[in-house]
């Protein structure tokens, strides 16, 4: 591989409400192709992703952020989590486990974004 090939992490600041128009494997389609018919347009997280992003680094893994989850199962389910949890909620796309990213690359990773995470809400406090 080349050097530049890395795992990728994304770190994902908010959900969107609207534009779900493919069906899950299940057939299911949401009801005006929306997660939550009264919410609003879009929620963002309580916790600064960006923040987060610029805060961090893992040697192996690049870590993005980003504003759009897409609008498929990974949307609809933090839009929903954000929705219940009045914002307090995070979503952070991985990639599978490989020769690349093993468990404990993996592992460490996700530690430092969690850890820096609880320090942001340590501060709001």
């Amino acid at each position: 591989m080349a050097s530049s090939a890395k795992a990728i992490i994304i770190l994902e600041q908010c959900g969107k409400n609207k534009g779900y128009q493919e069906m899950d494997a299940c057939g299911f389609h949401p009801e005006g192709d929306c997660c939550m018919l009264d919410g609003p347009e879009k929620i963002e997280s309580t916790i600064n992703m960006k923040t987060l992003w610029k805060n961090i680094s893992v040697e192996g893994i690049d870590i993005i952020f980003s504003r759009d989850a897409g609008r498929y199962i990974c949307d609809y389910t933090y839009y929903a989590s954000l929705y219940y949890g009045n914002g307090r909620a995070a979503f952070i796309h991985v990639p599978p486990l490989s020769k690349l990213v093993t468990v404990d690359l993996l592992g460490k990773a996700l530690q430092t974004i969690i850890l820096e995470m609880l320090k942001q809400c340590g501060e709001e406090r």
